[in-house]
């Protein structure tokens, strides 16, 4: 197990010192804003949607480890996907940060199971999801910025 911890945790810090789509978007045809006052995390998610699919997203912004990897992994496993597919992630990734008993959808999840490990740490749960609930506000639209409180 230990092997496989340390495997999450270079996952994890390569997509925190190296995030992918770290970038603003100036066509994107959605965005959002998400805060978490608990930590200070900032984000500006960006999409490019076309007939329902999600050609392109972007991030940009500031937080902790935890909240820039999970925002580079989002946009990589929701990229090229439906909005209706980007919302079962979304669900998939919300069910295994709030319910341990859960079964979770590992097909579905693919690498964002390397996320698991922060539902041991409560308070940074919701450095997690941030980029998450920002891009469903995103993508429906939402105007008023996403917080985590």
């Amino acid at each position: 197990m230990a092997g496989l911890n340390d495997l999450y945790q270079e996952i994890l810090l390569e997509h925190n010192s190296k995030p992918h789509n770290f970038r603003s978007m100036e066509d994107a045809t959605q965005s959002a804003e998400g805060f978490n006052p608990l930590c200070g995390d900032m984000i500006t998610v960006f999409l490019q949607v076309a007939d329902g699919v999600i050609n392109d997203v972007s991030f940009q912004g500031s937080g902790c480890a935890i909240s820039r990897a999970s925002a580079s992994m989002m946009t990589q496993s929701v990229k090229g996907k439906s909005t209706s597919e980007a919302e079962e992630t979304f669900e998939a990734f919300r069910l295994m940060m709030t319910d341990l008993d859960a079964e979770l959808d590992y097909d579905t999840l693919g690498d964002l199971e390397s996320l698991s490990g922060v539902v041991e740490f409560p308070t940074r749960i919701k450095c997690a999801v941030l980029a998450w609930h920002t891009l469903r506000a995103a993508m429906d639209g939402q105007d008023d910025a996403v917080t985590t409180e």
